[in-house]
Formats: structure tokens, sequence, C-alpha cells
């Protein structure tokens, strides 16, 4: 990647996560109008990309859903909601970076054909940011809460975070496949240097909604 684009991640990121964790601070009417917003933005993305009727109103369905998920985690008293959110926020995160950095500096042999950026090194840097991030949560008392129980037990809690990055990491390339199949590198523009929202929420898509069913089994 270049140098220029390199720059154009970092400033995004300077301005994006700023703004995102003032909405997340805030909750409620502000943080919904904010997912509103960006869930109205995805379906955007979401459309343009899809090549079949029944494919683009599943689609919007789970996108739907899944910011449902997103909204009650964070707002509903039960769910202890800012814990939680941050949690699988951050898990999120260090997936995405672990992934990226680990497999550009290491490189390697290639994952799946279905995106050919994604290499196994990057799968181990996904794990492994994961887990410093989560030793890193835990030591600041950010730990989730399920069926309204606090999880005490570390070891647990270390499992449940690589669990979730592997779902983050499946639904990264649920939709890198259909933007493949779709001919696009991104899906949008809106984001310099990172390309659309569905680009960057790609695995929270999935996370959230299986933290949320699993609150629910």
């Amino acid at each position: 990647m270049k140098n220029s684009e390199l720059a154009k991640r970092f400033i995004s990121i300077l301005f994006i996560l700023p703004l995102a964790f003032y909405f997340i601070i805030k909750g409620y009417f502000f943080f919904n109008i904010f997912l509103i917003i960006c869930c109205i933005l995805t379906i955007l993305e979401w459309h343009k990309m899809s090549k079949s009727f029944f494919l683009n109103i599943i689609g919007i369905l789970f996108i739907i859903f899944s910011f449902y998920t997103v909204s009650n985690i964070r707002n509903l008293d039960f769910y202890s909601g800012f814990n939680n959110f941050l949690f699988i926020f951050l898990i999120c995160i260090s997936t995405d970076i672990g992934g990226y950095s680990f497999g550009k500096f290491f490189k390697g042999p290639k994952l799946t054909k279905i995106s050919p950026n994604k290499t196994y090194s990057g799968v181990i840097g996904s794990f492994t940011l994961t887990a410093i991030t989560c030793l890193f949560l835990i030591s600041n008392n950010i730990i989730p809460k399920i069926d309204n129980t606090i999880i005490s037990n570390n070891f647990f809690i270390l499992f449940f975070s690589i669990f979730l990055s592997a779902i983050s990491q499946i639904g990264d390339l649920v939709i890198s496949y259909f933007k493949r199949i779709s001919g696009l590198k991104d899906t949008g523009n809106i984001i310099p240097g990172h390309g659309g929202i569905l680009d960057r929420i790609d695995g929270m898509l999935f996370a959230f909604p299986i933290f949320y069913l699993i609150n629910f089994i």
C-alpha cells in the first residue's frame, strides 16, 4: 500500500474513532441516531453490491437485525451495556488490526481465494492481538456479562474473545465473497483509505448478533 493510502487510513481513524466513542459513551438517543445513519449507509452499500433480489432482501433484513442487536447490547441495563459493547467492539477492532498488520508484515500463504489479501499469518495476528486486548480489558475490569451474570473466569473470557474474533473473521470473509462476485474492491468510498462502512464493520455485523443470541439461547 502506498504511503498516501496509509496516511488516509491514519487520518480517517483519528477522525472516526473519537466520533464513534462519543456516541458510544453517550448511549441511548444519540447513539441510536448514529446507528440509524450507519445502518442506512450500510444497506445502501449492500444494495449496490448484491446481485439478486433475494440476496438483497436477506442481506437488508440481516443488517437491520444486526444493528438492532447493537442497540440492545449498548442500551439495555441488564446487559451492563457499555462494558459489553466496548468488549465486543474492541475485540473486533483488534481482529482487524492484527490481521492487517501481521498479514502485511509476515505475508506467507494465502488463506482462501475468496479474499486474496487474507493470509494464515493474518489469522494468527488476529487471534494474537485479540488475546492481548482481552487481557488488557480483563485487567481494567471491562468484562462481558452473559445471561445477566458477570463472567469471573478469566480463561473463559479469553476463550470467548477468541471465539468472537473467529466470528468476526468469518463475517469479513462473507462480505469479501460478495464483493468478489460483484467485482468490487470496496463496498464504498465514504471513508478515505478504508472504503465503505460495510468494509469496516463486516466482522461486527456478525459478532454482535452472535453475542446477542447467546444471551437468549
